[in-house]
């Protein structure tokens, strides 16, 4: 693996610790639609990971195909081009469920190293 995947591996991390950390108070869908301070800064460290993984190397991604890597990119797609249409309960899913699976899975690619 090069070391531009691995800074991008640890770009993916560091911004979902970011959203995480932001998150970490929000005990619901409706106080994180209140909340546009975190929304945005939510939302821009999941354009970073969609940016972080789009970078990674195609040997990388083939690699580890479990995880979505286009839906990842078309997520990213969606918060920078279609700002308006972001389903707000759909981010706030995705923070609760997938980040943290995400975040392991990323983990264990690096250990690998």
């Amino acid at each position: 693996m090069s070391e531009k995947d691995k800074l991008n591996l640890q770009d993916i991390i560091d911004a979902i610790n970011k959203i995480q950390e932001y998150s970490k108070n929000i005990s619901s869908l409706e106080e994180f639609e209140k909340n546009s301070i975190i929304f945005d800064a939510v939302l821009m460290n999941i354009i970073v990971i969609g940016e972080s993984a789009n970078r990674l190397s195609d040997f990388l991604k083939e690699n580890n195909a479990y995880i979505e890597w286009n839906k990842i990119k078309g997520l990213r797609n969606i918060i920078a081009h279609d700002y308006f249409g972001i389903d707000i309960e759909e981010i706030y899913q995705i923070i609760i469920y997938i980040l943290p699976e995400f975040l392991d899975q990323i983990n264990i690619i690096l250990k690998q190293l």
